[in-house]
């Protein structure tokens, strides 16, 4: 299967470039213009094509104003300009793809390993966000964005992202009440009260009329509901292992960013409790945590380098994600239906499967 198959090639590339920096950089820069292009000109690929397909054709016959009156009114505004530009649906998938790509690069550039981050960010957040839920990849972007400026203790800017981001998907907006610990030097009673703070927003959004949209949308509840809980799972799984085992290893090597690395592993935590009052809403949330999650994986090689089982922590990740993707492309029936076969539109339309005309 051509996923599988890409991400092993991928986890290869990773091996291959070893401990040295510029072939690092090198990679990194190969592997970031392959899955913007494998994402962003995809032909009748994902789980919600047909859906976003719609909202196009609905603001086809609607205006600028009407737009900005929607709900995630930026995406409305997105297909205006597509429509003002004279281009066809397809191109929605590209611009999502930008906006992405480009908060995901402002993020992994940020990082000891881009590579092993950017590998790693494929077979979970990649499948999942810019090739199937295209307002809330281009909301994922902006919160990358806006963790680099929680990373600086750049107030503003974090809001400002962060509120862009909730334009696109109302999800977002969750990381609002971390306003107040943005310039702080966290405490562990810091990280607890982020942890309650997060709780109400959660519990907010559950009761939201955008949680009722992503409810309704699940095409096989009880198969998502049980895909959101292994991957909730492995969230919180993370968070555990940082806590009991990496903490203080972070600390003495990564202490600029431990504040992030600290405070995403406690809302990893606090997204189990979320899933009592929506496995969606809390499998939705934890994609945010998804890259957090990430640079904590992408650390170990480093983080445990002087401990007798580094080699096995090391190469934990990208098995146990390979393992993951495995079981998922291979046993589910909504992966073949919505991700097979895989198309491209870069040199020329496909017939479509379903009749379309684009």
């Amino acid at each position: 299967m051509i996923y599988l198959v890409i991400f092993a090639l991928l986890i290869a590339l990773r091996y291959f470039a070893g401990a040295d920096p510029q072939s690092n950089q090198r990679g990194y820069r190969v592997v970031l213009a392959f899955l913007f292009v494998f994402c962003a000109f995809r032909f009748e690929v994902g789980a919600d094509w047909t859906g976003y397909l719609n909202n196009y054709r609905i603001q086809r016959w609607e205006s600028f104003g009407e737009a900005v009156e929607r709900r995630n009114p930026s995406f409305w505004v997105l297909n205006e300009i597509v429509h003002q530009l004279n281009l066809p649906y397809p191109w929605v998938n590209v611009f999502v793809a930008i906006g992405f790509f480009y908060g995901l690069h402002c993020f992994a550039k940020r990082q000891n390993d881009p590579l092993g981050f950017l590998v790693l960010s494929f077979p979970v957040l990649i499948v999942n966000m810019p090739m199937s839920a295209l307002k809330q990849a281009f909301g994922i972007g902006f919160v990358c964005i806006a963790l680099t400026a929680y990373l600086d203790k750049r107030l503003f800017r974090f809001v400002f992202w962060v509120l862009v981001g909730g334009s696109f998907h109302g999800s977002a907006l969750i990381f609002l009440p971390l306003i107040p610990l943005v310039k702080k030097e966290l405490t562990q009673r810091d990280l607890f009260q982020a942890g309650v703070l997060a709780l109400p927003g959660l519990i907010a959004l559950a009761f939201s009329s955008e949680a009722e949209v992503m409810q309704s949308r699940y095409i096989d509840r009880s198969r998502e509901a049980a895909g959101a809980i292994f991957r909730i799972a492995l969230l919180v799984a993370t968070g555990l292992f940082f806590f009991f085992y990496a903490r203080e290893y972070w600390k003495k090597l990564f202490p600029s960013d431990y504040r992030l690395a600290g405070l995403g592993a406690l809302m990893m935590l606090a997204v189990a409790p979320a899933i009592l009052v929506s496995t969606v809403i809390g499998d939705r949330f934890g994609y945010y945590l998804i890259p957090i999650q990430l640079m904590i994986f992408s650390r170990f090689p480093i983080l445990f380098r002087n401990t007798s089982h580094a080699r096995f922590l090391s190469t934990a990740p990208y098995a146990g994600l390979f393992i993951f993707f495995f079981a998922w492309t291979s046993m589910s029936w909504h992966f073949e239906v919505a991700f097979l076969p895989y198309q491209t539109w870069l040199f020329g339309f496909p017939d479509s499967k379903w009749g379309f005309l684009y």
